[in-house]
């Protein structure tokens, strides 16, 4: 007797937890990391519209770190590991070399809503759409951030020529001009950010406000840069092909048409995130840095040997010129 009532205690147990996913008709699993950051509202906020929007009939079952490493999750859609996931494009260059286009210095401080606008476009092009299609992959949003910032640990950055030596983690662009001053590109997983600069390993982290607060950086630096203005990561939300040929067209229409309504919440959500980052640098008392006409316009002329530099690597496999050159114009707001 005891064991027949322990049974259906099971049984009650396993209708409970399979409740949710037996009322939707299609669950994708998408491939996040960290926890859930302004960084992933957007992937957030698409999940909550599909489900409302598809009567609970499309769901996306969100996943911090259990399904991939961050670094791998344009290898596991490429395969069908799941259906949909995030990754940043400089984490493998060489696997996307078209997208890192967006991660160029371009010298230009535009707003999120317009980084979203310049992103999508960039991804539209054929060149880049091609590029994707080789892990049979298609670009669904982008995650606009502002332009990247230093915070940093020891003498307070006040000449370009300060740079020689400093130990820096960030995205390729922005480094890539950096590395021209004597800086140093120092890989660090982003888990590790504080602890590398706590002790040493690295003299400062370059983020976007929501990376900083999340790595704890202006809990341990005493500087930071306020208008570097050098490019900022680009990191889309991918899905597989298979999956989003396969979904019904009501569920398709609802993923495509739940897009720009969760960008404009992740653009708002974000205004808040960079107010409570501007905050924690007065609570700290960090100095802000802040560079000079003079020293921009610097900066600006070894950006630009860092965008010809790109031309040249990719010019073999794409026409990097002419995405250059698109991408450049949606930059400039022509």
């Amino acid at each position: 007797m005891k064991a027949i009532k322990k049974l259906g205690l099971v049984s009650a147990l396993s209708m409970a937890v399979m409740a949710p996913s037996a009322m939707a008709d299609t669950t994708w699993n998408v491939s996040l990391w960290g926890k859930q950051r302004a960084f992933t509202e957007n992937v957030e906020k698409l999940a909550e519209l599909v489900e409302q929007k598809t009567n609970g009939e499309f769901k996306l079952n969100i996943s911090y770190g259990g399904l991939s490493k961050s670094k791998e999750n344009l290898d596991g859609i490429s395969f069908g590991a799941f259906e949909m996931a995030q990754f940043c494009a400089f984490y493998h260059a060489g696997k996307n070399p078209t997208i890192t286009v967006n991660e160029l210095p371009f010298s230009h401080d535009v707003s999120l809503s317009r980084v979203a606008e310049i992103y999508t476009a960039v991804y539209n092009h054929p060149i880049v759409k091609k590029d994707l299609a080789r892990w049979n992959a298609t670009l669904l949003m982008p995650t606009p951030m502002p332009q990247y910032n230093l915070v940093g640990k020891g003498d307070v950055l006040d000449e370009l020529s300060d740079f020689e030596g400093m130990r820096i983690r960030g995205p390729g662009g922005l480094l890539e001009v950096l590395t021209k001053y004597g800086a140093i590109k120092t890989g660090v997983p982003f888990s590790e950010v504080r602890q590398a600069m706590d002790s040493g390993v690295i003299d400062a982290a370059s983020f976007a406000p929501h990376a900083h607060l999340a790595t704890n950086t202006t809990a341990i630096g005493n500087w930071a840069t306020t208008n570097l203005n050098l490019g900022s990561g680009d990191c889309p939300v991918v899905v597989n092909n298979d999956a989003l040929d396969m979904l019904k067209p009501a569920h398709k229409k609802a993923l495509l048409d739940s897009v720009p309504e969760a960008l404009a919440y992740y653009v708002e959500n974000y205004e808040g995130v960079t107010a409570a980052y501007e905050a924690k640098l007065d609570e700290n008392n960090i100095t802000r840095v802040t560079f000079t006409p003079e020293q921009t316009a610097e900066l600006d002329k070894a950006a630009a040997t860092v965008r010809e530099e790109w031309v040249k690597q990719y010019k073999g496999k794409f026409d990097s010129q002419k995405l250059l050159d698109f991408a450049a114009a949606q930059f400039a707001g022509k």
